[in-house]
């Protein structure tokens, strides 16, 4: 297989996946409409908050939680306390004291998705609304979630995620565009079929479609939205129900490796979009997950296969661009580059190299990868 063509597949990948995917749902969006049927709804719901070490955050939560607008009378909120090692579920109880939170103390330390798994049972409305502990929620954020569900076809729903006080961490406004980038296509995936996945930070359920994940599942915020596929109903995404988290609780290699972790464990999903089988949810599963985990491998390829085409000028300056974007990444890991822009560099190269780590903590299910 000739050179040139090797190094063109392999820079197709990622333009695809980042450039060419959001192009093709545009296109897609101007011959297809399927709007939710959105309108006032107001069931009873179950708040449930997962928490672990969050010692620093819980009580703020608890109270962004009552602070909801939202019929006190048809919101239970419920804090699992998944064993956490720190003064978690004593600062839990202290500030649900006299309100209408229950805390339910598990004393032994299993991972989210067991603790999920059994909070759920203490639920006792038909719709659960999931949100993690680092998470506020905007005032409406509930019941604007909750107007999908007047749709029957609705049996998913998740919020819009964005990130505050970017310019407090490094990469602060580089996190801030990928959230917005990833926003701008679960729209458009929401709009033309169904999402796939959604934020922990804040997406909801009918209850009787629970799929009790597997233990050692990462990705339960895409393992619960997608599960609803398969049993034919429709996963959606509301940008109008928004949660808000600060940058720096999202910092760290650490975190990104285990998110990589969870999305080459999402793989095993597909299955929930080929039967029955659904065109378009497989299309974004295709070009969305999959393509986008060979994006590093990709990366890897195209500047190996230029090594070889030097005898071009055009590819002396192709190589020359690639040096130097990978040269702006590792000064980014040290120097905090101005203007901001620099950083997209050092962001890009640190979420793929995230990947490869992930694919060895996916393979060899490390126990350390279920809370972070």
């Amino acid at each position: 297989m000739p050179t040139q063509f090797l190094f063109w597949l392999f820079v197709a990948v990622p333009v695809y996946a980042y450039f060419g995917y959001p192009i093709v749902l545009l296109l897609l969006r101007l011959v297809i409409h399927r709007p939710v049927l959105r309108q006032p709804f107001e069931p009873s719901v179950s708040l449930l908050i997962p928490a672990y070490n969050e010692e620093h955050i819980i009580e703020q939560k608890i109270r962004n939680s009552l602070d909801l607008n939202y019929p006190a009378d048809k919101l239970e909120i419920l804090v699992a306390c998944d064993g956490p090692k720190d003064r978690t579920t004593e600062l839990a109880k202290k500030a649900a004291e006299g309100t209408r939170v229950r805390i339910l103390d598990f004393k032994k330390n299993r991972g989210k998705i067991l603790t999920l798994n059994d909070a759920i049972g203490h639920c006792s409305n038909e719709i659960v609304v999931f949100s993690d502990a680092a998470a506020m929620l905007y005032k409406d954020s509930v019941k604007t979630l909750l107007m999908n569900f007047a749709d029957p076809q609705v049996g998913a729903a998740s919020g819009k995620y964005t990130v505050i006080k970017a310019d407090e961490v490094d990469v602060g406004k580089s996190e801030d565009f990928y959230w917005k980038y990833e926003t701008f296509l679960k729209v458009q995936e929401s709009e033309l079929a169904s999402t796939l996945g959604g934020h922990g930070h804040l997406h909801a359920i009918r209850k009787h479609l629970y799929p009790f994940p597997p233990p050692g599942t990462i990705n339960d915020d895409y393992i619960i939205p997608v599960s609803v596929l398969a049993k034919q109903f429709r996963a959606v995404y509301d940008p109008q129900a928004i949660v808000y988290e600060e940058a720096k609780e999202m910092t760290g290699f650490g975190r990104r490796v285990r998110i990589m972790a969870g999305n080459i464990q999402q793989i095993r999903e597909i299955k929930g979009v080929i039967r029955p089988f659904r065109p378009l949810p497989l299309f974004f599963f295709l070009s969305h997950k999959v393509v986008r985990l060979l994006v590093p491998f990709a990366m890897v390829g195209a500047l190996v296969t230029n090594l070889f085409l030097l005898d071009s000028l055009f590819y002396q300056v192709l190589m020359v661009g690639q040096v130097l974007f990978y040269l702006l990444a590792v000064i980014g890991n040290f120097v905090k580059l101005k203007p901001r822009l620099l950083m997209l560099p050092f962001y890009f190269t640190m979420i793929n190299v995230a990947v490869f780590f992930g694919f060895y903590h996916a393979m060899t299910s490390r126990k350390q990868m279920a809370w972070e």
